[in-house]
């Protein structure tokens, strides 16, 4: 893990041409624990754009099944994976795009009892969830972690992005989620994407820049 193989010189070559990029960066992507939680409208992008990149350690917690009504956005999946597990079926479709990279499947829901372990062996979380309860719930295990959180979310014709907790020079530590929403909204104020919509573009742009974070 302390150098770049052959295949990963070739295959990220773009990368280490980039000035201000190079060898020594793509090294640390190698040795990125990146989680995913969601794999949906957002994550989907996301997780296709951090397998490309070599991020050497990708997790994906998902327990949902996917539903051909996803299909409008989460590019991720094929017509051929509707009713399978999204965890499952990522891991498969990011296997097929960079076998270099370690993936790792957690198809379950992620709870007050399993979160902590779940976020505490990687580096990076990026909450792709689409409920607020489970964002809540994320943010909060970064805050007790001290891990940093990319976060996104997306309705309509419009999208969201940020990093909260993320560790400054000083060691103290930026914005969290609670500080700039300190309650959450009743479950009847706020739609989700099944009841108002997206746009189906409006992920993707979301979900990209959550992986560029």
């Amino acid at each position: 893990m302390d150098k770049l193989s052959q295949a990963e010189l070739i295959r990220y070559s773009r990368h280490l041409v980039l000035e201000k990029f190079g060898p020594e960066n793509q090294l640390k992507l190698k040795q990125a624990r990146v989680l995913v939680i969601g794999a949906g409208g957002l994550g989907s992008p996301a997780l296709l754009y951090l397998a490309a990149a070599g991020i050497g350690h990708i997790g994906i917690v998902d327990f949902d099944k996917l539903d051909v009504t996803n299909l409008q956005r989460q590019v991720l999946f094929t017509t051929e994976d509707v009713g399978k597990n999204k965890a499952l079926a990522s891991v498969d479709r990011l296997k097929a795009l960079n076998p270099l990279i370690e993936l790792k499947s957690y198809p379950v829901k992620i709870t007050s009892v399993n979160a902590l372990e779940l976020l505490n062996v990687y580096d990076v979380i990026i909450d792709g969830s689409d409920n607020f309860p489970t964002r809540y719930l994320i943010n909060d295990g970064c805050v007790l972690l001290g891990k940093p959180l990319v976060y996104g979310s997306i309705l309509k014709f419009e999208g969201q992005v940020s990093v909260f907790n993320l560790q400054k020079p000083d060691k103290s530590f930026s914005a969290n989620y609670r500080d700039l929403f300190p309650q959450p909204p009743s479950p009847e104020s706020v739609p989700n994407c099944e009841q108002a919509g997206v746009l189906g573009v409006i992920p993707g742009i979301i979900g990209s820049l959550i992986a560029t974070e």
